[in-house]
């Protein structure tokens, strides 16, 4: 099912599979800034993450002696969530922990994604509940994609990614397969602020970096419209289109973890960056998307 909300400035629709925002319209000059999909391409257009970001090597991890298989991004994002509230300009919906959700993932949780707009920007808030008897060890992510060119304006190398403030940006190294090396670097020598988008950026896969500013966008000298994505509860920040094409989107993906390390199976009580959240609990985080 697609559900609508909508407020002065914006139209947005999100699926119950996988709470996945598909559209987000100005209602200005009817610019749609999420990619609608693209067999060509990727048919994604902003998947959830959870309980993991990005990818378990060997697709599998450890848990008090016993190995589970869980696909890339977690549990989620192909399953159908239920609507827990709905008002004009704001919906909560809810994964509730289940026998197919165990097989993969043994814990006991209510998952819940609610989409707040606020003037020209979407808030899309993770609420996360511990129901089980022991720790509930967890990460949470985006992975919303944006037209490029944003309407009409432009072509893909007119456009950039600009953080507000300079910063020290780090990379994640990378291996050949999209895992962990420990081999991190800084991304750009003297510091990064913006960062000029080239089909070619991506044909080693993704680029995440972390110690950066908390708010990027999306922007064209030539066009009126942008988009700024604000994270300030995610330590990550990728960026991503399909490597080695000429899709016309680009990714831009708050995240609270990432992948594995190449070559290592991970045990979830010791991965790193992961959430531990006491029985009874509950964990907050989000991301914002404010267009213009």
């Amino acid at each position: 099912m697609i559900y609508t909300i909508e407020n002065d400035y914006l139209t947005a629709k999100i699926s119950d599979v996988g709470a996945e925002l598909i559209s987000l319209k100005s209602k200005r000059d009817e610019c749609e800034y999420i990619w609608q999909g693209d067999e060509k391409y990727w048919t994604g257009h902003a998947p959830i993450m959870f309980p993991i970001c990005g990818r378990l090597f060997g697709g599998k991890y450890t848990y008090r002696g016993k190995e589970y298989e869980m696909p890339i991004h977690g549990i989620v994002r192909h399953e159908e969530f239920a609507l827990k509230s709905a008002s004009a300009s704001e919906i909560t919906l809810e994964y509730v922990s289940n026998k197919k959700s165990r097989t993969m993932y043994p814990f006991d949780f209510v998952f819940d994604v609610t989409f707040k707009l606020m003037l020209k920007s979407v808030e899309v808030k993770f609420n996360v509940k511990n129901t089980g008897g022991n720790d509930l060890i967890f990460a949470v992510g985006g992975h919303p994609a944006f037209n490029v060119p944003l309407g009409k304006s432009g072509k893909f190398e007119d456009y950039y990614l600009e953080f507000d403030k300079k910063c020290a940006a780090l990379r994640v190294d990378f291996s050949d397969t999209c895992f962990c090396t420990g081999n991190d670097r800084q991304f750009t020598e003297g510091g990064t602020k913006r960062i000029p988008l080239t089909h070619d950026l991506f044909d080693n896969d993704a680029i995440f970096l972390y110690n950066t500013d908390k708010n990027v966008t999306l922007a064209s000298e030539d066009a009126k419209n942008s988009a700024t994505v604000s994270f300030d509860g995610m330590k990550y920040v990728g960026i991503w289109h399909k490597p080695k094409t000429d899709a016309p989107y680009v990714c831009i993906e708050p995240w609270s973890s990432i992948p594995s390390y190449d070559g290592a199976v991970d045990d979830l009580e010791s991965k790193e960056q992961m959430v531990h959240l006491p029985s009874g609990y509950s964990y907050k985080n989000s991301f914002m998307i404010t267009v213009n």
